[in-house]
């Protein structure tokens, strides 16, 4: 636990966290194109408190190490992995991405990975970027260094999928579940075209009377499924949006080039309290069931993402907290938000994803919602994008 990134994640998760930095700490640099694994991830945001979300933030370090030196996937690899349309697309839409505090950092790092990457820039003074509170005004909330990292990886995953996008950033006041609410709720009155979540909490008896700031047909809403394996989340269950699973995506294989399974810490179940939304037949369970489709969260190799505010540049992301942004950026490149019934397009266009057969988040019955499987299950939903035709 020598290194400083690790001895900062000890302060904020406690003892129980277990932190393995591999060759790297030892100094040798970072992982380069023959390393084996990079470090096992953290999660980044504190367990919440009462009334609190928690955000889905996966990381490990590269040490400084220039993104393309590592085995952390590109924009143009996930382009390629899901046979994305875009250089071409997704021009005219605005996603949303809601999260909780302030990134002072959020736009400059943003613009660092946007041309590392060769995408074109997304700023403010151009008028493809712009960051408010949770009334729509430009005032920040106070900053927040675990937050922040949340922030700079849906940012940087949108752009990503969808660099032609306009990208809102709506920032809350706090992790209470009521202020993240609020800050959903501006998304929608400030025009977002799809909106991109990577925060949950547990369920709770009364959540259906806060699902109404989620039910907007024709307004795609994506939300992380979450990071700890089986069992069900909210907003995640909500009857109301696209709940998005995570995968392993590997290098390699058949025709695609690329091969996934299901990511054993992705969530998934039977939500105990959301009713079965009437585009969902499957049998195991009698309300809405986690989640409808899915995309890499694996942190081997993970994402490339770029953050300064706690962390010194590049780093490996995972978790849910890249597959949401990711679907919200195909939805966006589809160009069809204005036909979608909350989540249900997946059920009518299943053709159009990979399907995951394999992977598992843990035991349950009936298996299918904790077992990859073909067809659709719990843990990845229909499967990955194969294109846009499923959204």
């Amino acid at each position: 636990m020598g290194h400083p990134w690790g001895r900062r994640l000890m302060r904020w998760r406690g003892a129980s966290i277990a932190l393995l930095v591999a060759s790297a700490a030892a100094g040798s640099g970072p992982p380069g194109p023959a390393a084996a694994a990079v470090p096992t991830s953290v999660a980044i945001c504190p367990a919440p408190g009462p009334g609190q979300v928690h955000c889905m933030a996966e990381l490990a370090p590269l040490f400084g190490a220039e993104a393309g030196a590592s085995q952390a996937y590109t924009p143009a690899d996930l382009q390629s992995a899901y046979g994305l349309p875009s250089a071409s697309a997704g021009t005219g839409s605005r996603i949303a991405v809601v999260d909780a505090f302030d990134d002072p950092n959020a736009e400059s790092d943003m613009g660092v990975y946007r041309s590392h990457f060769g995408l074109t820039a997304c700023t403010t003074a151009d008028g493809c970027f712009s960051k408010v509170n949770q009334s729509g005004g430009p005032a920040p909330p106070a900053p927040n260094k675990h937050w922040s990292v949340e922030i700079s990886i849906d940012l940087q995953m949108v752009s990503a999928v969808c660099p032609n996008c306009r990208i809102l950033l709506v920032e809350a006041n706090s992790a209470r579940l009521d202020d993240m609410l609020a800050a959903e709720s501006e998304a929608v009155a400030l025009g977002a075209t799809e909106i991109s979540n990577s925060w949950d909490r547990g369920e709770f008896a009364g959540e259906l009377a806060d699902d109404s700031v989620f039910d907007h047909p024709g307004l795609p809403i994506t939300v992380a499924a979450g990071d700890a394996g089986y069992g069900a989340l909210y907003p995640a269950a909500s009857q109301y949006v696209t709940a998005v699973g995570g995968t392993i995506l590997r290098r390699g294989g058949g025709s695609r080039g690329w091969m996934e399974t299901a990511w054993n810490r992705t969530g998934s179940g039977c939500s105990a309290f959301e009713p079965k939304p009437s585009w969902q037949e499957d049998s195991g369970c009698s309300r809405r069931t986690i989640g409808d489709v899915s995309a890499d969260a694996s942190l081997s190799p993970g994402v490339a993402v770029y953050d300064t505010y706690e962390f010194g540049g590049w780093q490996h992301a995972g978790g849910t907290s890249v597959a949401a942004p990711i679907i919200a950026g195909v939805y966006a490149l589809a160009g069809n938000a204005t036909a979608t019934l909350y989540g249900s397009y997946p059920y009518t266009h299943s053709n159009s994803f990979w399907d995951i057969t394999s992977g598992s988040n843990g035991s349950c019955s009936p298996p299918y919602l904790c077992q990859a499987q073909p067809g659709y299950d719990g843990p990845t939903g229909w499967g990955t994008p194969a294109g846009t035709g499923g959204f």
